[in-house]
């Protein structure tokens, strides 16, 4: 009996194992662009069907990705900027590795059939992360006190749109991201209209982005 009860925890660990090197197989091909779920089981070491039996579509895939990205690129500065003097420049340097990281993994956006869907729930979770901050911000006078928690992912996938394009440098990401931000100064700002957006509104706005 004893037997049994061990190959339990090792099937777990051995699944865990095999959803990670999935998972980091995935950045490593969709990173380079074009890719396939054969050639992300072939990069990770494993049979097609280990990576089905874990991963059943492409957009589990994808999702898994980008949980990866907001949890070993993103959050950790969103934990940093937490201790940062300068809220405003912390939540400014936290949106260019967003723009760098879209740019590097430019393979997931066509990698997905219905992407924007897999984005949304990813990117409302690290938008989330960012509440905190932007009420420190507010409250220091370095961001304009009108700005909602639900607008920063409508502003964040808005700088995607213009910023990440292929052919982007990163001197003009650079250049124009300190203008959008600049657009967030609460010094001699016009009192923003009403927002009537909602979850639809942003899928459909990172939908028309994932096409541009």
């Amino acid at each position: 009996m004893a037997a049994n009860n061990d190959r339990a925890p090792r099937r777990r660990v051995d699944a865990r194992s095999s959803i990670e090197r999935i998972t980091a197989a995935g950045r490593t091909v969709l990173g380079k662009g074009e890719g396939s779920l054969e050639q992300i089981a072939a990069e990770a070491g494993v049979g097609i069907a280990t990576l089905y039996r874990h991963f059943p579509n492409r957009e589990a895939v994808v999702r898994a990705v980008l949980e990866d990205i907001l949890d070993t690129d993103l959050i950790p500065l969103v934990e940093r900027a937490a201790h940062s003097p300068h809220t405003r420049q912390a939540l400014q340097e936290i949106a260019t590795r967003l723009l760098d990281l879209i740019t590097e993994e430019r393979g997931l956006v066509t990698f997905a059939s219905n992407f924007a869907d897999v984005a949304v729930d990813v990117l409302q979770r690290f938008s989330a992360s960012l509440h905190p901050l932007l009420a420190r911000a507010q409250q220091a006078g370095e961001i304009r006190p009108d700005l909602t928690a639900e607008d920063i992912p409508h502003f964040l996938v808005m700088a995607v749109a213009g910023l990440a394009l292929p052919g982007t440098t990163p001197s003009l990401r650079a250049r124009f991201i300190t203008l959008l931000f600049d657009s967030l100064n609460p010094v001699g700002a016009t009192t923003l209209p009403p927002s009537h957006t909602g979850e639809d509104d942003l899928r459909t706005a990172v939908g028309n982005v994932t096409r541009a």
